[in-house]
C-alpha cells in the first residue's frame, strides 16, 4: 500500500488533515482490515507522522487492558475455576443422594448419567488448570453448597415414591444446572479473551454437556412427571 492516497476509513480514525490534502504513504505493515501501522506525509508538513490501527476486533477488546488490568483478569479468571472446581467434586457427592431419592426410572437414570459426565468435567478442568500453567485447587463455592442444600431440603420435604419428590428433583438439578451454564459460559468468555484457546475449547464443550443436561431435565418433567405429580394428593 504504496503511494498517494489513503482509504476513507482512516479519515475516520481521527482525521489529521484538512480536505484536499492527500497524505502519501512511505511505510506500511499488514494490508487492508490487518493494516496496523503506516507512516504518512502530507503537503505542508516537513515530517513524517504515524497513524496506528487496531489489526481485529480480538486485538481491541485486548487492547481495553493494560498488563497490569491483564493479569487481574487472568486471576479472576483462576479464582472462577477453582469456585466451579469445588463444585463439581460437590456434585460428585452429592449426585448419587438424588439420584436414590428419585421416583422413578427415568429420573434416577438421567441422574447417575450425569453423574459420570460431572466426574469427566471435573477432569476437563484439571486439563484446564494445566492448559494455563497453574495445578488444579479449588475454592468453596457457596452458591453450589447451597443449591445442593436445597435439592436436600427437597428430599426432606417430600414423601418417597411419589412423583411430586421428583418434580422438586428436577426442580433443585435445573437451579444447579443454570448455575453451571452461567459459569461455564464466563469461563469461556474469559477464556477466548486472555487467548487461551485450549482453555476455552474444553470450556465450551462442558458447557454443551450442561445445556443438554437441562434440555433433558425439562423433557422428563414435561413427558409425565408434572402431569402425574398433579394427580397426587
Amino acid at each position: 500500500m504504496i503511494g498517494d492516497g489513503f482509504p476513507h476509513r482512516w479519515g475516520e480514525c481521527g482525521a489529521v488533515w484538512s480536505a484536499g490534502y492527500a497524505p502519501k504513504v512511505i511505510f506500511a505493515t499488514g494490508t487492508g482490515f490487518s493494516l496496523q501501522r503506516a507512516v504518512v506525509t502530507r503537503h505542508g508538513f516537513n515530517k513524517p507522522f504515524e497513524i496506528f490501527r487496531m489489526a481485529s476486533l480480538t486485538d481491541q477488546v485486548r487492547g481495553l487492558f493494560s498488563s497490569d488490568e491483564q493479569t487481574s483478569l487472568r486471576d479472576l479468571f483462576i479464582e472462577e475455576l477453582q469456585d466451579i472446581y469445588w463444585a463439581e467434586n460437590h456434585l460428585v457427592d452429592n449426585l448419587p443422594t438424588m439420584a436414590k431419592a428419585a421416583t422413578s426410572a427415568q429420573l434416577r437414570q438421567g441422574f447417575e448419567t450425569h453423574l459420570q459426565e460431572t466426574r469427566n468435567q471435573v477432569e476437563r478442568l484439571e486439563r484446564v488448570f494445566r492448559s494455563i500453567g497453574e495445578e488444579p485447587e479449588s475454592k468453596k463455592c457457596e452458591a453450589m453448597n447451597g443449591l445442593v442444600k436445597e435439592g436436600e431440603e427437597i428430599i426432606s420435604d417430600t414423601t418417597e415414591g411419589t412423583l411430586v419428590r421428583d418434580a422438586g428433583l428436577i426442580i433443585a438439578a435445573q437451579k444447579i444446572e443454570h448455575y453451571e451454564i452461567a459459569a461455564y459460559g464466563s469461563l469461556r468468555t474469559l477464556a477466548q479473551i486472555l487467548g487461551y484457546t485450549e482453555a476455552a475449547q474444553l470450556l465450551e464443550q462442558t458447557l454443551d454437556e450442561e445445556k443438554a443436561t437441562d434440555a433433558k431435565l425439562t423433557q422428563i418433567a414435561e413427558s409425565f412427571v408434572n402431569a402425574r405429580a398433579k394427580q397426587e394428593h
